[in-house]
């Protein structure tokens, strides 16, 4: 039976520190008690927004998008102590997508103006951005709420006639129910009473903080970490109760108010938020003389031939006319350009720049200048990069010399707009080791027992975070600790609460988003907590799914050094060398290399490269590759076969026939996770989507999905003239990429 009541007043964990539920928490418990609806209302900011959207919708629950906003005492231009540090609260709901661009602005405004220990909004900008939205005056610091406690009812008829000349039958006042709290229900009466003297309705509520009335201590505890301080043992006895309740105890709670129960579902009604998410858009870009984007890009890649001094071959025509058409059926012709504007500023300033990753497997964005690598020469699979059955992103890393990055996003904002132009946010979490040591903290324990738990708990690896629970199965000595130690047992049962929970909003390392019009248009915006960069409140996820494409600037210091290297050089000894044309055929370098003078090499430098680089006396620049691709967990056992076959022609051989075309470059050695991809398409039959499947099954590492994925390979390699004995060979070949295949282009 579908409940009669909907939560319209609700926190996760992007309320930072202050609530432990994650969205997906929220919304299993709303299905579970039968709510048709769910409002997120975090603390003054959209962060879970796009997330809580798309999983309500997922699981069928209408998804109302809101913010618990602060309210400035004043106006959010006054910022004096001791009289602005306190401010009241307001519930915004958005009933549709102009409300949900207000709540954008709203938020925006109070993070890059109305800051001040929180960020604020107030009358005037609420007036300012009122359409579309509905306003709950909260039961506990609302407006009116205030001026009630402070036995001025006066001013609460007041500051609620403003309320109503601004939203009219879109405002109501909040009922809680919290006898706990002393004085609270005597102020609920207070709040009725006024209700019924100026016509307001009455909402009930519940001011979610957490799910369970027992999370209640993990929700303190977060709080404490958030504020510095200790758990007292008044915290741990509390009785307050910020739950999520059910229908059943709203009803029971509000019966003397039944029509408060009823406005949930009309509040619920009214909301009919629809979201277009995942149509990209792209910045604004001159197209020069040409109709279109794609013919723009047509133009700048077919100039690149004779750029690049090559010959139009058949193979060159038939690659490039493939990429291009694939590019325009996607409508991504904007992107590449903005890439290849922005590489071209890098190169006419002189700031030293890279392209990494399976982009240079793109014969377009070599020609474009973009990528410095021939992917004929090289033998890279577009797919890939942009795989033609997929609706993907096309995802373009651009590394520059970490001292200039800066100079050329702001080279972009200057080109397209300050306003249209920020970095990405991202959020630090609660992870394994960090937490026991907050936990402990606000638990009031010494330093060391904090210490002493967070170094027994392993680092995890790339793509696979640790958690408290792995930890403790496969780490006996932080199990034995855990049922020996009462204290650490504490600590620990209370961390694993709250670990993977947001603790605080950064910047996307590389991430930059550039739109065609003002950035609120699609993300509230905020500035970074420690630099002061403008940055968006959504991820870079949901920054996507809400329609912007990320742009990737990484600052790598490497570049700034060679970049150094190549001024003193000029400087010193009056040589001019083109760092972007360097040979890579030079026979003194090899030589170098097989000496093992690797010191500060970019990623061939340590003992064990040394020793394995001094063994194979690279001769060529496939050799770097493939061991740059081999030296990792799993493919690194190929490494010994890789040297022999290189020093011993009458080694090589291969498994199959059809996989010289693919193998030859590394004398039969799988090397490369396209290695294996290829080697799908062209034995078992796979197209690229089911291929790009198999690598992200292996890339898990999940035992059922990892055996589903063989089974099929199988059925295909049979199918296609392989004998079930050579295909258990292949199996075992392929397996050590389960995790750490490296990508040809990545090499």
């Amino acid at each position: 039976m579908q409940s009669k009541f909907v939560h319209l007043h609700t926190h996760s964990h992007f309320s930072l520190l202050q609530a432990p539920p994650k969205i997906p928490e929220l919304i299993a418990k709303a299905k579970e008690y039968n709510m048709p609806a769910l409002a997120l209302t975090d603390n003054g900011n959209l962060y879970g927004a796009i997330q809580f959207y798309k999983k309500c919708k997922d699981e069928g629950i209408k998804p109302i998008i809101g913010i618990d906003a602060y309210v400035a005492i004043r106006t959010l231009n006054d910022k004096e102590a001791r009289i602005d540090n306190h401010w009241h609260r307001l519930v915004l709901l958005a009933k549709n997508e102009v409300g949900y661009k207000n709540l954008i602005k709203l938020v925006t405004e109070s993070h890059l103006d109305g800051f001040y220990y929180k960020p604020r909004i107030d009358h005037e900008l609420i007036e300012a951005h009122k359409e579309g939205l509905i306003a709950i005056i909260p039961s506990f610091s609302g407006e009116t709420s205030t001026a009630l406690k402070n036995n001025d009812s006066e001013k609460a008829k007041e500051k609620l006639q403003w309320y109503k000349k601004i939203f009219g039958d879109d405002l109501y006042l909040e009922i809680t129910y919290h006898p706990e709290i002393e004085g609270h229900q005597d102020l609920m009466k207070q709040v009725v009473e006024l209700s019924k003297d100026s016509n307001v309705p009455l909402v009930a509520a519940q001011d979610v903080y957490y799910i369970n009335k027992e999370d209640n201590f993990a929700r303190m505890a977060m709080v404490k970490i958030q504020t510095g301080t200790i758990l007292s043992e008044q915290d741990k006895d509390a009785k307050e109760d910020f739950s999520f309740i059910s229908a059943d105890t709203a009803e029971k709670y509000f019966k003397d108010y039944p029509g408060a129960i009823e406005n949930t579902m009309k509040i619920a009604d009214k909301c009919n938020l629809e979201l277009g998410l995942g149509t990209w858009v792209f910045p604004k870009i001159e197209k020069g003389d040409y109709e279109t984007y794609d013919d723009a890009l047509r133009a700048l890649a077919e100039g690149g031939i004779k750029r690049r001094g090559l010959d139009k071959t058949t193979e060159l025509t038939k690659r490039l006319e493939y990429e291009l058409n694939i590019i325009k059926n996607k409508g991504y012709a904007p992107y590449f350009l903005v890439v290849a504007d922005l590489l071209n500023f890098a190169h006419e300033k002189e700031i030293l720049t890279t392209i990494r990753g399976s982009v240079a497997g793109s014969l377009v964005t070599y020609l474009s200048g973009i990528t410095n690598v021939n992917p004929l020469e090289y033998k890279l699979p577009f797919e890939r990069f942009l795989n033609p059955e997929r609706p993907s992103a096309p995802d373009i890393d651009m590394d520059f010399a970490d001292n200039r990055r800066d100079e050329v996003i702001q080279y972009a904002k200057d080109k397209y707009g300050e306003n249209n132009v920020a970095q990405i946010g991202t959020f630090g979490t609660m992870m394994a080791r960090g937490v026991v040591r907050d936990v402990a903290r606000a638990l009031g324990h010494p330093y060391s027992l904090g210490d002493t738990i967070a170094k027994l708990i392993p680092f995890g690896s790339q793509g696979f975070p640790m958690t408290i629970d792995h930890a403790l199965e496969t780490t006996p000595d932080l199990k034995k600790l855990y049922k020996k130690e009462k204290e650490v047992k504490e600590v620990i049962n209370l961390a694993k609460r709250i670990e993977g929970r947001a603790r605080h909003m950064g910047v996307h390392a590389a991430g930059v988003v550039i739109s065609p019009s003002a950035l609120t248009d699609f993300t509230p915006l905020q500035y970074d907590p420690k630099g002061g960069k403008l940055i968006t409140q959504y991820d870079m996820h949901a920054v996507e799914d809400a329609g912007l494409l990320k742009f990737d600037f990484l600052g790598l210091k490497n570049l700034a050094i060679l970049a150094d290297v190549v001024d003193r050089i000029d400087a010193i000894h009056g040589i001019t060398i083109d760092i972007e044309n360097i040979p890579i055929d030079d026979k003194k370098t090899f030589e170098m290399l097989a000496r093992g003078e690797t010191m500060g090499l970019f990623q061939l430098n340590g003992s064990g490269m040394t020793h394995f680089l001094k063994e194979l006396k690279p001769s060529s620049i496939y050799d770097i590759n493939a061991i740059v691709a081999l030296y990792r967990p799993g493919p690194m056992e190929s490494i010994p076969s890789y040297i022999e076959r290189k020093h011993n022609s009458k080694l090589i051989t291969y498994l199959d026939p059809r996989m010289k075309d693919i193998l030859s470059q590394s004398y039969g050695v799988i090397t490369y996770q396209d290695d294996v991809l290829l080697t799908a398409i062209n034995l078992a039959g796979y197209s690229w989507l089911e291929a790009d499947k198999l690598r992200k099954a292996m890339g898990k590492k999940i035992p059922a999905v990892m055996e589903a994925e063989k089974e099929k390979l199988f059925k295909g390699l049979i199918k296609h003239g392989m004998t079930e004995q050579k295909a258990e060979q292949l199996w075992k070949l392929i397996e050590p990429f389960a995790a750490y295949g490296f990508n040809k282009a990545h090499a």
